[in-house]
């Protein structure tokens, strides 16, 4: 159980602290238990109870590192209690038994979902790749050298501690993660992952056998883990990874306070539907890594926004980059239509104009990320400040029309953006997005 303020102060020295700015201790300890300060600030701390403090005072879930991506570090069980710290990774889920053109079939479908939405990149992250005894080190080496060649994360199933050293022996720099250990291997398997640096992941087909197994790991000073639900069922797949993050968030219990694998392609095989459907169930309960058969845009489009949307801060707008979006083959000398850069409202709005066919210019604006009304009413979208961003931006030169369509909304700013504006012709646009549509086509 993480130790509160108080617990924290009376193992901290009563002496000020000049290099945290804190004038007392109590101070101190009270922003330490908040998480605003760390604990190694205080230079008259201990070794011993910085250790004591520093364990204490870690997340209930470890976070743990796949290449470049972060997992882990959680602290709520809900979104709305706080926020989701590191988002999940989607997996391609590939066999050492498969031929090589279904491998290259399957990697050449997925690099093509590859696109930004609102400042983040859509793509597969990770590869996961299982070998199993019949497939030979030297197979199971040549499918991990391919999936590592596309540029995503390795993640090596194999359960054969032997077997899992041939191939790192030929391909140890093309993995992040051994996936293999069990309550039989676990030896075996610590030895080779602390070998090669590997993140180690732990089988769990029963909650009990990978809680003991986890325990013995921790003893021989491995905390470099992740756990790999090997449920057979969707009910127990489930049902494991609720239990293991309230067990770490809820129960205190650290030993299952790790980042945790859901391959979805093994509950349900060739069923690329339901697999979507169970991604989306484990993206928001709790899979850290979830492994798909495939991805396409059918199973990215939503997959990829529901991930973003779940692990976006609530407090926090998203928001589209401020600047000129062509649509419909827009140039220079096409309508201009200006909003707000909340993303939600870019979105409907932009989706509205493409469905209308019109080559429009649609401007987006610095308003803080909140919708049109919002912003107006708190001043972030006013005539001066879409005044403000054309002088900056340069439209003027930058596009030869001098319409510009106005949301309906915020009608109020006719007047004001015509005398700021003076070589502008404003035209106040529909109420609603879904109008633009129709209002374009016999605008035009």
């Amino acid at each position: 159980m993480a130790l509160k303020g108080l617990d924290i102060f009376k193992l901290t020295p009563k002496k000020n602290c000049k290099d945290c700015g804190c004038p007392t201790c109590m101070a101190f300890s009270m922003k330490v238990a908040q998480g605003a300060l760390s604990i190694d600030k205080c230079p008259h701390m201990s070794p011993e109870a910085l250790a004591t403090l520093a364990a204490a005072t870690e997340p209930p879930m470890k976070t743990i590192s796949i290449g470049e991506h972060k997992l882990g570090g959680e602290t709520v069980m809900l979104r709305h209690e706080k926020t989701f710290v590191n988002k999940n990774l989607f997996a391609l889920d590939l066999c050492a038994g498969m031929d090589d053109a279904a491998i290259d079939a399957k990697l050449a479908e997925a690099d093509k979902v590859d696109y930004e939405r609102i400042g983040e990149r859509m793509r597969v992250e990770c590869v996961y790749v299982s070998v199993k005894p019949e497939h030979g080190a030297e197979r199971g080496a040549a499918v991990v050298k391919k999936a590592a060649a596309t540029g995503r994360d390795v993640i090596l199933h194999c359960c054969d501690a032997a077997l899992a050293g041939d191939i790192l022996k030929a391909a140890a720099a093309d993995v992040k993660v051994l996936a293999g250990a069990n309550a039989d291997n676990w030896e075996a398997m610590n030895a080779l992952a602390t070998e090669h640096n590997l993140v180690l992941g732990v089988c769990c087909k029963d909650l009990s056998d990978a809680h003991d197994t986890i325990e013995k790991l921790e003893a021989a000073g491995n905390k470099n883990l992740i756990i790999n639900i090997c449920a057979e069922s969707i009910k127990d797949a489930f049902s494991f990874t609720v239990q293991i993050r309230r067990a770490a968030l809820k129960d205190g219990d650290r030993t299952f306070g790790y980042p945790t694998i859901v391959n979805v392609a093994r509950l349900a095989p060739e069923d690329y539907t339901m697999q979507a459907a169970l991604a989306s169930l484990f993206t928001v309960r709790y899979g850290s890594v979830i492994v798909l058969g495939r991805m396409t845009y059918a199973e990215a489009l939503p997959l990829f926004g529901l991930r973003q949307n779940i692990f976006t801060d609530p407090q926090k707008p998203m928001k589209v980059e401020p600047g000129i979006y062509p649509l419909n083959g827009a140039d220079e000398n096409s309508v201009v239509a200006v909003t707000v850069d909340f993303a939600l409202t870019y979105f409907i709005v932009s989706g509205e104009i493409e469905r209308s066919g019109v080559p429009t210019n649609l401007i987006i604006t610095d308003a803080g990320g909140y919708s049109v009304l919002t912003a107006w009413a708190a001043g972030k979208f006013s005539a001066g400040s879409i005044a403000k961003f054309f002088e900056e931006n340069d439209i003027a030169s930058k596009i030869k029309s001098r319409t510009l369509i106005l949301p309906g909304k915020v009608a109020v700013l006719k007047g004001e953006l015509e005398n700021k504006l003076p070589d502008w012709k404003i035209v106040v646009g529909p109420n609603e997005a879904i109008q633009l549509v129709r209002f374009l086509k016999d605008y035009k």
